[in-house]
């Protein structure tokens, strides 16, 4: 950097950065990570569609009247966070209500990392693609003001003016964008979220049908246990 520089206001030196900077890398920038959460968005949905059984209460239904192998019937080879939950719950049958309450309680907070991976881009992106697209709007400004200047010192007060409200009208694209990349992001993320809310309450409830069978069972054998 040379001695002119170093001595120029430390805001001159910034407002040359933004200028040179402009709106045009930020517009790109919002179109990259707009890509970048469609494509998370398709590989989720897809994901979600997978790995969930839907309806459980016939397995439910199956588990409280204690026909276990025929809920392990329904659930077959099926993927997803409730007949993972299933499966390890009948491991710990011959343990009683309590275990199987724990191995529920542990597969639901381990599958769920699963449902949950990539969900924080969206939010992420969400919440800032607003800032990101008002900080190329305020590029542009900076940019069109500039221009108004050179303009003006050279008397060309009218073409300046045209100028600052093309850069302006140009500018404000970014902000526009940026609310286009956030709206459908924070949308998508909430919808997954309460499909993954849906998905782990359909699994807490075959491992309280479950848990309810062992307990009944129990308390049936303790009856006919006093009743001898």
């Amino acid at each position: 950097m040379n001695q002119a520089a170093m001595n120029e206001p430390i805001i001159n030196l910034f407002a040359r950065i933004f200028e040179t900077l402009g709106t045009g890398w930020v517009i790109w920038l919002l179109i990259a990570l707009s890509i970048a959460s469609l494509a998370i968005m398709i590989e989720r949905a897809l994901f979600y569609r997978r790995n969930t059984l839907g309806d459980v209460k016939d397995i439910s239904d199956k588990l409280i009247a204690g026909d276990l192998d025929g809920a392990l019937r329904a659930v077959g080879d099926k993927c997803g966070l409730e007949a993972e939950v299933l499966r390890q719950a009948m491991k710990g049958v011959a343990r009683g209500a309590e275990a199987v309450e724990e191995i529920v309680r542990a597969t639901i907070v381990r599958e769920r990392l699963n449902y949950e991976r990539y969900l924080a881009y969206l939010g992420t992106l969400g919440n800032n693609a607003p800032f990101i697209g008002l900080f190329g709007t305020v590029l542009g400004i900076i940019k069109a003001f500039a221009a108004l200047a050179v303009n003006a010192k050279a008397g060309a007060v009218t073409g300046g003016a045209t100028n600052i409200m093309t850069g302006i009208s140009e500018a404000l694209v970014a902000t526009a964008l940026g609310l286009m990349v956030a709206i459908p992001a924070v949308a998508v993320y909430n919808g997954f979220g309460r499909w993954l809310k849906t998905i782990v309450a359909r699994s807490e409830v075959i491992g309280h049908a479950l848990s309810s069978h062992l307990k009944t069972v129990v308390v049936e054998t303790e009856h006919a246990a006093q009743r001898r």
